[in-house]
């Protein structure tokens, strides 16, 4: 295991983390987005807690490789899917957003 990837995968986990922590919080600037973005209240929970899940999964990755690899997997998929979400809520300037987040995450795997 590389330096640069134990560096980019404490980067990826605490940034998804963070987006975790902060849906769960409920956040005000997030609050606003989801609902623009038509995310359906019930699910706001699930979505932290599948943040978080991911960013501890990255964690673990460090002593277990094949959970790093499976949480990266499944952030990778989220943050795509949080992408496509707000592309079809027609808000195309925000689209970045969830892609800065994924961006750590691709980065942590590539080095794996």
């Amino acid at each position: 295991m590389s330096v640069a990837h134990t560096v980019v995968t404490l980067l990826a986990a605490a940034m998804a983390g963070y987006s975790g922590t902060v849906v769960l919080t409920r956040a005000d600037w997030i609050v606003k987005a989801l609902t623009d973005y038509r995310v359906p209240r019930a699910w706001w929970n699930l979505l932290g807690a599948a943040k978080i899940a991911g960013a501890a999964g990255l964690l673990a990755g460090l002593f277990v490789p094949y959970v790093g690899l499976a949480a990266g997997i499944g952030l990778v998929v989220y943050f795509t899917g949080a992408a496509v979400t707000v592309a079809r809520a027609h808000w195309y300037t925000h689209i970045p957003y969830p892609l800065v987040y994924a961006a750590p995450v691709v980065a942590a795997l590539a080095l794996t």
